[in-house]
């Protein structure tokens, strides 16, 4: 499983050589809900800016990480975890947005997390989509990223059509940040951000690409629901496809799917996951 290791006498943790993930690289851990896929994955940020306090987590919107989210803000408010030291890099952007448009990601980071936590001011950044040169804009951003030594942590989401971030079917798994147009479908399923009118959705949008969110050292996915069921199959079961962009993830050396029990319903080998999780050593974290 991606993140097995053997402890040495002295108490120091190596890999395992040849147990990664038993030979496969996504870890998929399935939970009852969203609040226990929450808990699992604020316990690994909680100890990764124990160990780092100065780590670089990657921030995601939609619903998927709201949970997280808030879980974080309250061991937050308990002296549990600091992000002070920390900076934080979003995922993607709208292009032509308003600035003070409340469905502007930047605003949704600043809103559900960044607000709500010690991040220092401008410690969270986010592509600009209403930059003059949105070319230069996506430069600038990659730039960044690598100007803040990479991504330790990277929250994502996916799309009922395998999207993640905002890399639609058929993207180049080599991709890096760039501007893209939002199919038919995403459009429709973020309408429920905009009071259910597709019309209200942009068309473009500002996106890491694939090969960028794969430069980040951890990957942590999180989906549930049904209408997620068959994207999660395609990325933990399916192919590498471009068909289906989260499938690039089975390259990843440390990637994890966290899904609650809808999300897992397509499953084949979901007994055998629930399986590995519940005897895996309390010690490895995710």
């Amino acid at each position: 499983m991606s993140g097995w290791k053997r402890v040495r006498l002295d108490g120091r943790a190596r890999a395992w050589p040849g147990t990664e993930r038993e030979g496969r690289v996504v870890e998929v851990v399935i939970q009852h809900g969203a609040a226990d896929i929450a808990a699992l994955v604020a316990d690994e940020i909680e100890k990764l800016l124990a160990a780092k306090p100065d780590a670089v987590l990657g921030l995601a919107t939609g619903s998927s990480p709201l949970a997280v989210y808030d879980e974080l803000v309250r061991r937050h408010e308990a002296g549990r975890i600091s992000f002070a030291r920390a900076r934080g890099f979003m995922l993607d952007e709208y292009v032509g947005l308003p600035d003070d448009h409340p469905e502007r990601y930047r605003n949704v980071i600043e809103r559900e997390i960044a607000s709500r936590v010690d991040f220092a001011p401008g410690a969270v950044q986010g592509p600009d989509g209403n930059s003059d040169d949105l070319l230069g804009a996506c430069e600038d951003y990659e730039a960044a990223i690598a100007a803040a030594g990479g991504v330790d942590l990277q929250i994502l989401g996916i799309g009922t059509d395998g999207h993640i971030a905002f890399n639609e079917p058929g993207s180049s798994l080599a991709s890096r940040t760039r501007i893209k147009t939002l199919t038919s479908q995403t459009r429709t399923d973020n309408a429920r951000f905009f009071d259910g009118d597709v019309e209200r959705v942009p068309r473009h949008c500002l996106t890491q690409g694939l090969a960028t969110i794969m430069s980040a050292r951890h990957l942590v996915l999180i989906a549930t629901g049904t209408g997620k069921a068959e994207a999660v199959h395609q990325l933990t079961e399916g192919p590498v496809s471009a068909m289906w962009p989260a499938t690039v993830m089975q390259h990843h050396p440390h990637a994890t799917v966290l899904v609650d029990d809808a999300a897992a319903s397509r499953l084949q080998l979901g007994a055998y996951y629930r399986e590995v999780f519940a005897t895996k050593p309390a010690w490895q974290g995710l």
